[in-house]
């Protein structure tokens, strides 16, 4: 070591002597596969649609007048509101057909249906259950009453489907 070269220089020349030879490495390694941004963004909608849809009770039984055709009205709906659903003067905008399906599948139709409404910003649905051996027939109801979003329904007229269907008045955020 010479006095005039400084210690940091003297520290290079030992470190090139050291690494003298060596060679870079080739990267062999593969890359993680990344999902592209838009299916990251529809998984994150799905996501967020099983945490938003209603799970229904098949235990709930909520009170439904026994007399007359199938209707009900949450307690803060004007019963007004369920004269004019009776009447027809709320044209249905989006129809679901539950002919054919299980009750865990119409379950599940009946959720994505009440999500896709509230998204939609759709104050009226029709739901047809058909009348078959009535047990959907039976159970919508029920399961319709414990949906937070229904503020009415009431058996169809003749037009959206009669005594086989249900249209149903939904309560709409702005």
């Amino acid at each position: 070591m010479t006095a005039s070269t400084p210690p940091e220089d003297d520290d290079k020349t030992l470190f090139k002597e050291a690494v003298q030879g060596v060679r870079k490495i080739k990267q062999d390694t593969i890359s993680p596969h990344r999902a592209p941004v838009k299916v990251k963004a529809q998984q994150r909608i799905a996501k967020k649609d099983r945490a938003e849809a209603h799970p229904f009770s098949d235990l709930y039984e909520p009170y439904l007048d026994q007399e007359g055709p199938t209707r009900y009205r949450q307690d803060d709906a004007s019963p007004y509101e369920l004269k004019k659903l009776r009447r027809g003067d709320y044209v249905p905008e989006l129809f679901l057909d539950l002919h054919g399906l299980t009750q865990e599948q119409a379950k599940e139709e009946l959720s994505a249906l009440l999500l896709a409404a509230r998204r939609q910003h759709v104050r009226c649905v029709s739901i047809m259950h058909g009348h078959g051996k009535h047990i959907l027939k039976q159970r919508l109801p029920m399961w319709l009453a414990q949906h937070p979003q229904v503020l009415a329904f009431h058996q169809a007229t003749r037009e959206w489907g009669g005594d086989a269907a249900l249209l149903v008045l939904l309560k709409t955020e702005l």
